[in-house]
């Protein structure tokens, strides 16, 4: 379970998120971090996996990876986040290293889909929070990346934003090689798990 430190100094960030994101009109300046009941929710999935490669599509300004590198930590696991932005990397790269986290995650900067095509590691455990017109041609490496037999892909926002992940989601439920349920936490997520 997580310390008592690391909630108090997450759930300060998360404040200060929503009230940055509050203040924004335009949608692409609002940080847009994850929810904390389903950050909750992501950390006890990788506890339970007991995963030991995490890779995180769209670190904003960090919140989730805190929790992913929390969990980590709990399971001796490794991080990869993939950022386009570079000052929110930074800022994400800083929150990580005032919790200690900082050997436990390894940032990457730049277009997650050149990560995805390029990366060669099989991952036990996604998060998939980015620009949602993209996932479909993500997809194919997503399955590509995720470890066979219960590889995990968690995908956020899919009730708040179903009109816009509807094809990606079919797409999905549509594979005979993954099993998939989308579930009422937060925003709404997608759990995945290769069969």
């Amino acid at each position: 379970m997580p310390n008592t430190i690391f909630l108090q100094r997450v759930a300060d960030l998360y404040d200060t998120f929503k009230q940055h994101d509050s203040q924004q009109s335009d949608r692409l300046q609002r940080y847009r971090n994850i929810e904390v009941e389903s950050a909750q929710l992501i950390s006890q999935l990788i506890r339970m996996q007991q995963a030991q490669s995490i890779l995180e599509i769209g670190t904003s300004t960090g919140y989730s990876t805190l929790w992913l590198a929390e969990a980590a930590q709990a399971t001796g696991g490794q991080v990869i986040t993939v950022e386009i932005d570079a000052k929110r990397s930074a800022e994400a790269k800083r929150h990580v290293a005032e919790l200690e986290l900082s050997e436990i995650v390894q940032f990457w900067v730049g277009d997650a889909a050149d990560y995805l095509k390029a990366a060669q590691e099989k991952f036990d455990f996604i998060l998939l929070d980015a620009e949602r017109d993209a996932y479909e041609n993500h997809w194919p490496d997503l399955k590509r990346l995720m470890k066979p037999k219960g590889g995990v892909l968690v995908v956020d926002n899919v009730i708040s934003h179903a009109a816009e992940v509807n094809r990606f989601i079919a797409l999905i439920k549509k594979d005979p090689d993954y099993m998939s349920s989308i579930l009422p936490v937060g925003a709404g997520l997608c759990l995945v798990v290769t069969k």
